[in-house]
């Protein structure tokens, strides 16, 4: 098995499969991820993402379908999610800058001018001229809570497409398997599971899965204290403030790492027990969450395939 590792999307990506040309293919991949994080970030001035924002309340932009594809995705789960997963979240996210170096607590006139701005049905989609345009100017989208997942899932076509039969996609906290592992005479790949700590690497168990992805989100990757309060960059889109609940973490096992991405996301606004008892109505999603107090909560169907250390 060959193995590439990139740092990008602020992440360390690691790149694994079997195949008679792994070098050429993994090279190939590293250049899709490069050109989707040059087109897709809300970060980079010249991205075609920031064109659309820099054009709110201004004019329509025409962008490529899978653009497209992903903001129209996104503003379907902003709308039928009562906001718990929300892309116009930018100005907010942009306004606390959790995770960066300018972090702040704002004040509350700042976070009521952005809550404004963050109405997804304030963006016009027009599906025939492939346009995307924001009503409001200041207005921005930010695909994070989703790219990283669409971003997987079109990996794993293109491997597939290739004829890659096993391999192991990992955008960081972003995992998507490919057919069965070749270490294990089980065959099933073992996806370590973070626990809410600050540590990276300091897991709380390990889920074994095949052909299936294993998104995790938590509290604990960017945080803020101020004055002995800790802020996360979880937002709540209501309030303009994080979230505010038991949960710590979420991890969902689900055949399309884009699924795994939204319901991380919209698990967050349960308590942990609400959250495992709706998981355990979806059918082909699994979920396991971890409270504050590294309680473990997991739905019926992933239990058997848990490890915890």
């Amino acid at each position: 098995m060959k193995q590439k590792i990139i740092n990008r999307m602020g992440t360390q990506i690691s790149l694994s499969i079997v195949h008679p040309e792994a070098e050429k293919l993994l090279e190939k991949a590293s250049h899709i991820l490069a050109d989707y994080e040059a087109r897709f970030s809300a970060n980079n001035f010249n991205s075609d993402l920031m064109t659309v924002n820099q054009q709110a309340g201004l004019q329509p932009v025409h962008v490529d379908s899978d653009l497209y594809e992903l903001i129209q995705i996104g503003k379907n789960y902003s709308l039928s999610s009562n906001l718990a997963l929300n892309i116009t979240i930018g100005p907010l996210v942009k306004l606390w800058k959790i995770g960066f170096t300018e972090a702040r607590l704002p004040k509350p006139k700042e976070i009521d001018e952005r809550l404004k701005l963050i109405d997804p049905t304030d963006i016009e989609l027009d599906t025939d001229k492939r346009t995307v345009y924001l009503t409001k100017k200041g207005m921005e989208i930010d695909l994070g809570a989703l790219a990283k997942g669409y971003f997987a899932d079109k990996l794993k076509k293109f491997f597939q497409h290739e004829g890659v039969q096993s391999g192991l996609v990992d955008l960081g906290g972003n995992v998507l398997t490919i057919g069965e592992n070749p270490k294990y005479e089980d065959g099933y790949w073992r996806v370590g599971i973070q626990k809410p700590s600050l540590v990276r690497g300091d897991l709380v168990g390990a889920v074994l899965v095949k052909n299936k992805s294993v998104v995790t989100s938590g509290i604990y990757e960017r945080s803020l204290k101020v004055k002995g309060k800790d802020y996360h960059h979880v937002l709540d889109s209501t309030t303009g403030y994080p979230i505010e609940n038991d949960v710590a973490s979420v991890t969902i096992i689900s055949d399309e790492s884009i699924d795994g991405e939204i319901w991380t996301t919209l698990l967050f606004m349960f308590s942990p027990t609400l959250a495992i008892q709706y998981i355990d109505t979806i059918p082909g999603i699994e979920a396991l969450v971890i409270t504050k107090d590294n309680d473990v909560h997991m739905t019926h169907g992933i239990t058997p395939y848990v490890v915890l250390f």
